[in-house]
């Protein structure tokens, strides 16, 4: 199991007037089953994000998509406050033969008054199959999550390290999604936030009094840390360089950036982590069928800690003993078994500022 944990960031609790209602999405794929006759199985795992439970959407399929045998609509996590809602899925695909292919969501709108001018939806799942030569089996996904929206206080300069994990090893970069691609609709990049290779965003502050909502629509691909091979069912190969992506997801999420705040000081207002908190992107290590308790521990001097928001396996269960400690306890299916499954989470606080 793989857990990851995004900056502590201060949500202000603010809602904004919202009619649209999309704020991102995400998927990711783990190979199951090879056949004797040559056909395989593939789940894949997905979380969309509304502002209401009541919406919903569907992944189309293009390509080698074979038989769709079973979609489970395995959770609902609501945000306290009916800010947004988190829908977790899970589709299983049986294909005729390792060729890849690819899923798409697509439709509108996101929320009101996105900065960066996004108003419909659109998300590409890239699928490869085929046999890798230097793992001697098929390809898994880049393996991550996130929340359907992050708060920063505007006048304080954030860096966000995402979850970014390859189960088989891979590199794992990440990117804005790129309009003549067709991976979003458009692609238009936020002006206030920056990312990096290696999967960490760089927040600049804007200093502005007024809630702002951006919408960050992501790539993560995996590239091989030396040259191989991919062999398709018929025989034939296709060379891969460590320059060459062989999957890609999607990872799609609403900045909100909001009001100042007196001090960007972790632990004042902003909260912060102690311990027993596990590390930024931390691994551990759970038995099928024995439960994980994640212990979580924060801290506020000049705010009230009200909350903590995450997103996870569909079964994970949170308890609360108290101002600013909390946990988290999973136990995987013997089905889960030898899979990485990310959590990130963040704490909730609230702070009054006296006018003036």
């Amino acid at each position: 199991m793989l857990l990851s944990l995004l900056p502590l960031l201060l949500l202000l609790l603010v809602r904004a007037s919202q009619a649209s209602h999309f704020l991102g999405t995400m998927m990711t794929y783990y190979p199951e089953e090879t056949f004797t006759d040559g056909s395989v199985s593939v789940v894949l795992r997905y979380k969309l994000n509304f502002v209401s439970c009541s919406h919903s959407d569907a992944w189309q399929c293009n390509g080698n998509c074979g038989a769709q045998t079973q979609t489970l609509n395995l959770s609902v996590v609501e945000e306290v406050s009916g800010e947004w809602c988190q829908r977790e899925g899970a589709i299983t695909r049986l294909l005729p033969n390792n060729a890849g292919f690819e899923t798409l969501l697509a439709g509108g709108d996101w929320i009101y008054s996105i900065q960066n001018g996004i108003l419909s939806w659109r998300a590409v799942t890239a699928v490869e199959m085929r046999n890798r030569s230097d793992i001697g089996k098929h390809n898994t996904s880049p393996q991550t999550t996130i929340l359907p929206a992050l708060r920063i206080p505007s006048n304080c300069a954030k860096n966000i390290n995402l979850l970014a994990f390859d189960p088989d090893g891979d590199e794992v970069r990440c990117r804005y999604g790129n309009t003549s691609a067709s991976e979003c609709d458009p692609c238009t990049p936020p002006s206030v936030l920056s990312v990096s290779s290696n999967c960490s965003l760089s927040f600049s502050p804007t200093y502005s009094n007024t809630e702002l909502h951006y919408a960050v629509q992501l790539v993560i691909e995996d590239f091989p840390t030396q040259n191989m091979n991919l062999i398709q069912t018929d025989g034939s190969q296709e060379v891969k360089t460590t320059n060459d992506a062989i999957s890609k997801i999607p990872l799609q999420f609403v900045l909100k950036v909001g009001p100042p705040v007196p001090s960007c000081e972790d632990g004042a207002y902003l909260p912060r982590f102690l311990p027993p908190t596990p590390e930024n992107r931390a691994q551990l290590f759970a038995l099928a069928g024995q439960a994980l308790e994640i212990n979580i521990r924060a801290e506020a001097t000049q705010s009230v800690i009200t909350g903590l928001l995450y997103s996870g396996p569909y079964n994970a269960v949170k308890n609360s003993s108290g101002s600013g400690n909390f946990s988290l306890t999973w136990t995987p299916s013997a089905s889960e078994g030898g899979q990485s499954h990310p959590i990130c989470f963040v704490v909730q606080a609230k702070v009054t500022l006296s006018p003036g």
